[in-house]
């Protein structure tokens, strides 16, 4: 990873800082692809339990880099210098869907602004806590665009359509207490205990069976798609695989003996 992210490992707890505070940690080029790579090397690492990603300086993510001439390329309408056609944008789409396909648990760590791509990256996280200073917009309609990064997808799931609409085609920017009123946010809490309590609730999911985290991970996500009797079949496999596995065991066991139980990812 290069200095446009910083990544920092602790039992099991990844942190991602998003690191271009000059720019609101605007992504740019680089970033795009880092994020993908995170997530690769987040993926293929046993040890890796919990990701959280927040942002340098006052800023969570203030979205795309348009501006031109900096860091994030030539053109002036580029994603983050991936160019404007349709190849770049859909680079952007490929990094929304990694993060979307994690199979472990995300936690956006919201310090400030996030507008445009930079609210979804939060949107697209399991968890979302806001510091009382941050603030979200999607923002695309006052630069003459789309909603991307998967806002499309993401929003009318959290808040409603009715609700997603208005936030996308007015691109109002709300603070923490209105996120938290319209069920954008998990929770809000005090800017300056932010990552304590992120990383508090990454520890403790860190500590839990990685394996079913993963497998109610995706019961969620595919429940839009599916209707109740296929749900209630894709419990049963999975449950019947738990009832197979080291870690089942391990919990049975640790409440029996009354102790915390020590998963191993078996």
């Amino acid at each position: 990873m290069t200095e446009s992210i910083v990544v920092e490992r602790n039992e099991g707890v990844v942190t991602c800082t998003l690191n271009r505070p000059e720019k609101k940690n605007a992504i740019d080029q680089a970033m795009w692809r880092e994020l993908v790579e995170l997530c690769d090397a987040v993926e293929t690492n046993p040890a890796d339990r919990v990701v959280v990603f927040t942002g340098a300086g006052d800023g969570f993510c203030s979205g795309a880099d348009l501006t031109p001439g900096g860091s994030a390329g030539p053109s002036p309408v580029s994603p983050g210098g991936l160019g404007g056609g349709l190849a770049g944008m859909r680079q952007v789409g490929r990094t929304a869907l990694r993060l979307h396909q994690l199979t472990k648990p995300t936690i956006a760590a919201v310090n400030g602004v996030a507008a445009g791509a930079g609210c979804n990256l939060a949107l697209g996280c399991d968890l979302i806590y806001a510091s009382d200073r941050a603030r979200f917009s999607e923002i695309f309609t006052r630069r003459g665009l789309v909603v991307d990064f998967g806002g499309s997808w993401l929003l009318p799931r959290l808040v409603g359509l009715h609700r997603a609409k208005e936030l996308v085609f007015t691109a109002e920017v709300i603070d923490a207490t209105e996120a938290d009123r319209i069920g954008l946010v998990n929770r809000v809490v005090a800017h300056d205990e932010l990552l304590d309590h992120a990383h508090g609730v990454a520890h403790k999911l860190a500590k839990l069976a990685p394996n079913q985290l993963a497998m109610n991970k995706k019961l969620l996500h595919q429940s839009y798609s599916v209707t109740m009797a296929e749900a209630l079949e894709f419990e049963s496999v999975a449950q019947a695989a738990n009832f197979s596995s080291r870690d089942t065991a391990e919990a049975m066991m640790a409440f029996i003996e009354k102790r915390e139980p020590n998963f191993t990812g078996e």
